[in-house]
């Protein structure tokens, strides 16, 4: 079978090279192209484009960038014909595939999507363009398989993903991860501020304020793969602290605590077992914006999945040193900390245990036959 995949930024990588991995095993005939990253070229098929250089987040600088995008909306609708793919499967990034959804099923193409858009977030009305553009869904958060039962659309909950990745991981010892990287003994905080160069602008200084203030810890910054570290190193100026590029689970595995952009890391850092601060703050207009238009009471999966405040989320003006010191503080403290992490215990039984890659390949295989 022939297989076009369509992946955005480092986390839609991540789930597509696991879902690759599981077709080549379930038909050893796969003949995959796809967009993504380096996780997915490690795994084999051929690269069309790389999610770097489609990294475009907010509203306004979807906007700044409309031609280059509508550039590769044209492109990708050409390598698709000239491929001929028996099934498309797109992984989240809804803004670029609902586009080549909605082409791709008036084209005749079979259409398969794994990661649900977050339409449950805002704008339901895209509920009805998938049901007619999206042949079959494979969703991996408890709560969007009844979402989408409210609107007559039956998927399927495979699981989640980042299961399987976090227990396939190479383990790495903590001492030698430490002495590796020069972290020395005192305990450690993480900084993930994101992948994209506009979050990590507008978060990562205020972040970095902290460091002073906690002499006693060993801050680290988790560098995104996307981007260089001469790009962090304009933010972080001549503070005291370490970067590691492209080891997030190795470095939640030796961590104390995390301050997290919202997004997949805030799920990642809770399988870990990782006490953590959740944060938000993007340009003022794309915010203005998507206050209006998002219905949801948090912005982390975390608390989206238990559908309470497990963790704490600053957002846009709440954003401040001060309120992240204060909550920094308080999940350091031991009795906070016990009750997180029965919560955390809690959220990975509602995720579905292992094997939404492998369970999402045998159903992708088995609706392509006659």
């Amino acid at each position: 079978m022939k297989y076009y995949i369509i992946a955005g930024e480092a986390s839609g990588d991540l789930h597509g090279s696991n879902l690759m991995k599981a077709l080549y095993k379930e038909d050893a005939d796969a003949d995959i192209k796809f967009w993504g990253g380096d996780l997915m070229k490690s795994v084999g098929g051929t690269l069309v484009s790389h999610y770097k250089e489609r990294a475009f987040m907010g509203f306004f600088e979807v906007l700044k960038n409309l031609n280059k995008i509508l550039v590769y909306l044209k492109f990708c609708k050409s390598d698709i014909d000239l491929f001929q793919p028996d099934v498309i499967i797109f992984i989240d990034n809804s803004g670029f595939n609902l586009r080549i959804a909605k082409w791709a099923k008036q084209q005749g193409y079979k259409t398969n999507y794994y990661i649900s858009p977050q339409v449950w977030a805002s704008r339901a009305t895209r509920v009805k363009a998938i049901k007619n553009d999206v042949d079959k869904m494979f969703v991996i958060l408890p709560f969007e398989k009844e979402f989408y039962k409210k609107f007559d659309y039956k998927v399927d909950f495979v699981g989640h993903p980042l299961i399987d990745a976090i227990a396939d991981r190479e383990q790495t010892a903590v001492e030698e991860f430490r002495e590796e990287h020069n972290l020395g003994d005192k305990p450690i905080i993480t900084l993930l501020p994101g992948s994209r160069k506009q979050e990590i602008t507008k978060m990562l200084s205020v972040m970095l304020s902290l460091v002073d203030d906690y002499p006693y810890y060993k801050f680290v910054i988790g560098g995104a793969p996307s981007q260089d570290f001469s790009f962090y190193q304009r933010i972080i100026g001549t503070k005291n602290v370490s970067f590691i590029n492209n080891k997030t689970y190795d470095l939640l595995s030796v961590s104390t605590a995390a301050i997290v952009a919202s997004g997949t890391a805030t799920l990642e850092t809770a399988l870990f077992k990782v006490p953590q601060v959740v944060c938000y703050k993007g340009s003022f207009i794309s915010y203005q914006i998507a206050r209006r238009i998002i219905t949801l009471k948090y912005i982390s999966l975390v608390n989206l999945i238990m559908d309470k405040e497990v963790v704490t989320e600053l957002i846009q003006n709440n954003f401040t040193k001060t309120k992240l010191k204060k909550e920094l503080s308080k999940i350091l403290d031991q009795e906070h900390r016990e009750k997180l992490f029965l919560d955390y215990f809690e959220l990975e039984k509602k995720l579905g245990g292992k094997g939404a890659s492998t369970k999402t390949a045998k159903l992708i295989i088995e609706n392509l036959k006659p």
